[in-house]
């Protein structure tokens, strides 16, 4: 694959990865709106590496606390923050994973992979997305995230798995809905984005290593690294952004997105 082409992919999935505005619904219009070669599953993989490295870099401190409190929770002993933070982003990855597996078996992904449906959840979640933003109290801190609020925000989670959803922009409607302020909404997304991201990474992955050459796993290198760097430098941008302005300005891209995509689909 060009270099052009592999930077294109990683920076489109590195910035829109855990912004709002849906990774995987731009990545499916690239080769639909530009013409250029699909990317393919292994890059889709490498790229989703990369965003995982820059996520648990940024967050380090949270996803060290989580890992030391992994043995407690496996065991049911969720009494120490380390626990209780385990457990809740084992338990929110639950929906996804169930409805992912189920879309995969059941072939529904493919069809969900077109600019109508992207233009329609765009347009839809942005929306929802405000109304969750200017509604929602900002009455808890990630401290206070439990089991029940990690059940809800699986569920929000799970319908990111359409594509143009955005699995951080539904994740955050939901934290908002529940009364999270806006920075540690985002802050839990985030971190309910690792085991996600490492669950369809390993069904993904273990589809296409057997396919993978030393061709493949080098663009497959180059990508993951620069989705790596153009993440870390978007996930940093928009958290220190969100301490002073709300989810519009990534609401009204959205919609605008959506609207073209809508023309441009039933034109």
């Amino acid at each position: 694959m060009p270099l052009f082409q592999l930077l294109l992919i990683a920076l489109i999935q590195g910035i829109t990865e855990f912004l709002p505005v849906s990774s995987s619904g731009h990545l499916i219009l690239l080769p639909g709106l530009t013409g250029l070669e699909d990317q393919g599953q292994v890059i889709d993989v490498a790229v989703h590496i990369g965003t995982l490295g820059a996520v648990v870099l940024y967050f380090w401190s949270d996803v060290k606390l989580g890992l030391l409190g992994l043995p407690r929770a496996l065991t049911g002993r969720i009494d120490t923050e380390g626990s209780r933070l385990a457990a809740g982003l084992i338990i929110a990855t639950i929906p996804t994973v169930l409805f992912g597996l189920f879309l995969h078996v059941t072939g529904l992904s493919a069809s969900l992979r077109s600019v109508a449906v992207i233009g329609w959840t765009m347009l839809i979640f942005g929306l929802v997305l405000y109304w969750a933003d200017q509604t929602g109290k900002e009455t808890k801190t990630a401290q206070d995230w439990g089991v029940k609020d990690a059940i809800l925000m699986g569920f929000w989670q799970a319908i990111a798995l359409i594509p143009g959803t955005s699995r951080s922009g539904i994740t955050i409607t939901g934290a908002r809905r529940l009364g999270y302020n806006r920075e540690d909404g985002a802050r839990i997304a985030m971190l309910m984005s690792i085991p996600t991201i490492i669950a369809s990474g390993t069904l993904l992955g273990t589809e296409v290593a057997i396919q993978a050459d030393a061709a493949v796993a080098r663009d497959g290198a180059i990508a993951a690294a620069m989705a790596f760097v153009s993440a870390l430098l978007a996930l940093s941008l928009m958290m220190r952004l969100l301490r002073s302005i709300s989810f519009t300005p990534y609401v009204i891209y959205r919609v605008i997105l959506g609207i073209v995509l809508l023309v441009y689909a039933y034109a």
